[in-house]
């Protein structure tokens, strides 16, 4: 048996295959969740963008958490409208991000900026310093973007807004 709190519980110990620091729960995929009084479970999670190669896997993973922690059956639904937005990133996940050396996106409206198509003051996860540069659209996943910072020289991939 599993209940709708215990559901959710089990989600956020589910990890993103591509960033495993963070929960499937703190990216924002899962949309809703839904326990009927039969343990069956019903999921919608939107992927971080409709080609996302990880979907299957993370799919796979939901069903497989919910299944041990006592669902009898588990729907998963992709929903891709609306689509998913970096502001869906739980703000707890940006020092996760920071940590694991990965720059989150900008979470707050305090840190907004104007529209650009190479954002500039991307500060660097390991010292802070927002001396960086872009190398690359594309980091290890389209999601994130490959930056140097030229203060410490240590490459870091940043998680692009979306």
């Amino acid at each position: 048996m599993v209940n709708n709190a215990e559901a959710w519980a089990t989600l956020a110990m589910v990890p993103d295959p591509e960033v495993p620091v963070l929960s499937v729960v703190d990216l924002g995929i899962v949309r809703a969740l839904d326990v009927d009084a039969d343990d069956d479970v019903s999921v919608t999670l939107t992927p971080t963008y409709s080609g996302c190669p990880a979907t299957e896997v993370i799919e796979d993973s939901v069903v497989q958490a919910l299944r041990a922690a006592g669902a009898r059956s588990v729907t998963v639904t992709t929903r891709l409208d609306p689509a998913w937005t970096s502001d869906w990133i739980a703000p707890e996940a940006a020092e996760k991000l920071r940590a694991y050396g990965i720059a989150p996106p900008h979470l707050k409206a305090a840190d907004a900026q104007p529209l650009r198509f190479h954002p500039r003051g991307i500060a660097c996860p390991r010292c802070a310093s927002v001396n960086t540069q872009r190398l690359s659209a594309f980091g290890s996943t389209a999601c994130k973007a490959l930056y140097r910072c030229l203060d410490c020289l240590e490459p870091f991939e940043h998680f692009k807004p979306i």
